[in-house]
């Protein structure tokens, strides 16, 4: 099937423009066209972190899934995990089109879609809809409207709506494509905001509700000075872990020029090092006791162990779908177990910071 999606399926979805494509493969997975995973389950590649476990660390990215339409058939391919959204109180039409530019000599994208999305009431019908659950945490990722007189509200609107059907959230400010959302990652802005969304967790576990993780998702384009800020409010506080990272603005390392120029955030391969140099950071700053989930150019299982040995518990992929196809995620966690293997330890989670030290030494790039 690999093979097959190389040779024919990406090459047909290439000749149409990437969101003509993306809602295909959405409604093939709604379908049940795509195959399901034939991968067994490694005792080896199973993680237990901030109270979920996950059957492996291999997770895909919010971005993928924005509407909650394909959550189970995503697990069904072989991922442990999948995130939905970024999802708003209200439902928003994001930035003008074309705002998706495939960059395919780096297999990276660059993309401005501006949180376009069906807004809470939809997402949160489909989720409580469910026909069939499969084994696998699924996580909500909330965010603010556009034009929000109070988008530190609407993250805690987004907590309190999926509280019941979320099995974890990620509080996403990290997007640049909507204009002021990253200036929630300053200091103040940033302590009122995790005060909100842990505030509104513990008004439902004092009630009885079960305890739901909360992960906050940063930028890369960060300096030294940022990630302290961040980690002192993170470790003051009473969310579980960071994610890193989201989209850069940087073009640092691209071949592919031809569309370098559009706005917007790129992904893919030229966000590896510099997302794995602030994932390292981070993890120095908060110390093991914290989850962090790392993103950026994950496309292998090379790539997936660099960023656990660097620091992550976790790790997410968009990108490397797009470009490599429906058997990434069994590809590399059968990649991953014979890393774990050749290793001589028993887990996936022995593995992790092993080179924290040596990624977190470079200076995160210009």
């Amino acid at each position: 099937m690999d093979h097959l999606y190389q040779a024919i399926g990406r090459k047909l979805l290439f000749t149409l423009d990437p969101e003509t494509a993306h809602g295909l493969s959405v409604r093939a997975l709604q379908r049940g066209l795509v195959p399901r995973s034939k991968t067994r389950r490694a005792a080896s590649l199973v993680v237990r972190t901030a109270g979920l476990v996950f059957a492996n660390p291999v997770g895909m990215a919010a971005g993928f899934d924005k509407n909650a339409e394909v959550p189970d058939a995503i697990l069904d391919l072989g991922f442990g995990f999948t995130e939905v959204g970024t999802v708003t109180p209200l439902a928003q039409d994001g930035n003008p089109k074309p705002r998706i530019f495939r960059l395919a000599n780096d297999e990276a994208i660059i993309n401005r879609m501006g949180f376009n999305n069906n807004g809470h009431e939809a997402a949160l019908a489909r989720l409580k809809g469910r026909a069939r659950r499969r084994d696998g945490p699924v996580g909500v990722n909330v965010g603010a409207n556009k034009d929000s007189a109070d988008r530190i509200a609407d993250y805690r609107l987004g907590v309190e709506t999926f509280y019941d059907v979320a099995d974890y959230f990620t509080v996403n400010i990290s997007s640049p494509n909507t204009p002021g959302l990253r200036d929630l990652q300053s200091r103040q802005n940033l302590a009122l905001l995790l005060r909100s969304v842990s505030d509104a967790r513990a008004a439902r576990t004092d009630a009885g509700a079960d305890y739901r993780p909360i992960f906050l998702k940063i930028a890369p384009d960060l300096v030294e000075s940022d990630l302290d800020d961040i980690a002192a409010e993170t470790t003051t506080s009473s969310i579980d872990g960071v994610i890193v990272s989201n989209t850069t603005l940087s073009r640092k390392g691209l071949s592919d020029v031809s569309q370098a120029s559009e706005s917007g955030g790129l992904s893919g391969p030229p966000l590896f090092e510099r997302s794995t140099i602030v994932l390292a950071k981070m993890r120095q700053r908060l110390g093991q006791s914290f989850t962090l989930i790392g993103v950026g150019g994950v496309d292998s299982a090379e790539s997936a162990a660099t960023k656990i040995w660097a620091g992550a518990n976790l790790v997410q992929l968009y990108t490397g779908f797009v470009y490599q196809g429906p058997v990434l995620a069994q590809r590399i966690t059968d990649g991953l177990h014979q890393i774990v293997k050749r290793s001589g330890r028993a887990s996936i989670h022995d593995l992790v910071g092993a080179d924290t030290q040596e990624w977190a030494s470079r200076p995160i790039p210009d």
